[in-house]
C-alpha cells in the first residue's frame, strides 16, 4: 500500500470547517481522509483540477460542500485551503461569494 499524504487545514479553512453544522463537519472531515490522503490529483467524480484562479488548484466535492486544496509533491503532503458550501450556481465561503 501507497504511503499516505499528510494533510493540513489552513487556520482559515479551519476557521471556516467550524462554523459548518458537526454532522457536515463529519462528513467532510472524512471525505478528506479516504480522498485526499492517497490519490489526491488523481481526477473523479467527486474530485477535480480546477481552472487557473486565485484560490486553489483542486476541488472535493462532499455534498453540497467544497473542500479546496492544494497538492505538494516534493513535500508529500495536501493543504486543505478554503471549506464552502454551494447554493445552486453560488459558492459561498467564509460567508462571502466567491467568483472562481
Amino acid at each position: 500500500m501507497a504511503k499516505a499524504l499528510k494533510v493540513s487545514f489552513t487556520r482559515t479553512a479551519y476557521t471556516q470547517l467550524q462554523a459548518i453544522r458537526r454532522y457536515d463537519r463529519n462528513a467532510i472531515l472524512d471525505a478528506v481522509r479516504e480522498q485526499l490522503a492517497y490519490a489526491p490529483t488523481t481526477e473523479t467524480r467527486n474530485r477535480k483540477p480546477l481552472r487557473e484562479n486565485p484560490l486553489a488548484d483542486w476541488e472535493l466535492r462532499v455534498g453540497a460542500h467544497r473542500v479546496f486544496y492544494e497538492v505538494d509533491t516534493n513535500d508529500n503532503s495536501v493543504r486543505v485551503i478554503a471549506v464552502g458550501v454551494k447554493d445552486g450556481n453560488r459558492l459561498i465561503i467564509g460567508g462571502q461569494e466567491v467568483v472562481l
